[in-house]
């Protein structure tokens, strides 16, 4: 892991409009994003958590630019992305790729594997010929598990596991730098789970590659990350190393996540922290901290009214909470 970053996210914010009335106007704004940075440095797995519907998914496609964001910048080996023409972009699209969360839906069922995972390879001229074309294809499916016999087949001839294995050999066929690993496990059975988390570490040892992993299930994070962010309703909450987290968690929020993760010792009890009410609306997201709504040691006049700076300790464990840290 070296020492700068290679991607850089600074005060990412996205909202999306929603249209009403005869003339479609836009009425009102999604903020799904709202004011996320964050660093990652090259040979490292950065985890992001949080409820579904908190932001975690848009930021991952916001920082690949799949969806435009709507203001923030992303810098990627010291470039800034967000204001990258459509040929650059493309370019730079070779070292950023992404692991999709459903299996079935990510892959063209009109396309046969080796059409699949070869495509990256003819748009991005990485191959002469059909015959090499063939063979990378043939390597890339050895190295996910797959055989070569198979890339004349069809998704639907595969199973969830093997059709995962299929996206991340397509998203390796470029040979990229980052991957955003888009709940690439949550829809895979607990088993299947296991063998793709440890397909990804293994391929993470053998071409140096950077992870964005994202997913609601706190104990595949802690198993995958060095380091885990924990995010709510568009506003990342805390990032440490993915120890510190687990052992030493400093915002309210994150001690509720936590204390739902079942401990496989009976024998062990910990306590659960049940939050009071749902999650607010990001349409109209509370002012001030937006998690004081349902925080159990929020102060009136200070977390409903100011938003908590980040503060981070000597260990480079961050939190943004006014009365922790």
């Amino acid at each position: 892991m070296s020492g700068a970053p290679l991607l850089q996210v600074k005060n990412l914010v996205k909202r999306f409009p929603i249209r009403g009335g005869v003339l479609q106007r836009v009425v009102d704004q999604v903020h799904a994003v709202d004011g996320v940075s964050f660093d990652l440095a090259a040979g490292e797995t950065l985890g992001v958590v949080g409820e579904s519907g908190c932001g975690k998914s848009t930021t991952g496609r916001c920082v690949l630019r799949l969806i435009e964001p709507t203001s923030g910048e992303v810098w990627f080996k010291g470039q800034n992305i967000t204001t990258l023409g459509k040929e650059p972009l493309r370019a730079l699209a070779r070292d950023m790729q992404i692991i999709f969360q459903d299996p079935y839906a990510s892959l063209n069922p009109r396309m046969t594997v080796g059409a699949i995972v070869g495509e990256g390879l003819v748009i991005h001229k990485l191959a002469s010929g059909a015959a090499d074309i063939e063979q990378r294809v043939a390597e890339l499916l050895r190295t996910v598990g797959l055989s070569p016999d198979q890339m004349k087949r069809y998704p639907h001839e595969f199973s969830g596991g093997q059709r995962q294995r299929i996206g991340i050999a397509r998203a390796l066929a470029v040979q990229p730098k980052m991957i955003v690993c888009d709940e690439a496990v949550s829809a895979l059975d607990v088993s299947i789970q296991a063998q793709v988390i440890n397909l990804l570490e293994d391929l993470q040892a053998q071409f140096g590659l950077t992870y964005i992993f994202i997913a609601h299930d706190l104990s595949v994070v802690e198993h995958i990350s060095d380091r885990v962010a924990v995010m709510y309703l568009g506003r990342i909450v805390e990032i440490a190393s993915a120890h510190d987290l687990y052992t030493n968690p400093l915002h309210p929020y994150t001690e509720a996540l936590l204390s739902a993760v079942p401990i496989p010792d009976p024998r062990v009890k910990r306590k659960r922290i049940m939050l009071q009410g749902d999650v607010p609306s990001p349409i109209r997201p509370p002012p001030g901290c937006h998690f004081h709504t349902r925080c159990p040691i929020a102060q009136k006049g200070l977390c409903d009214v100011k938003r908590p700076e980040a503060k981070t300790t000597g260990d480079g464990h961050t939190v943004a909470c006014h009365l922790r840290g």
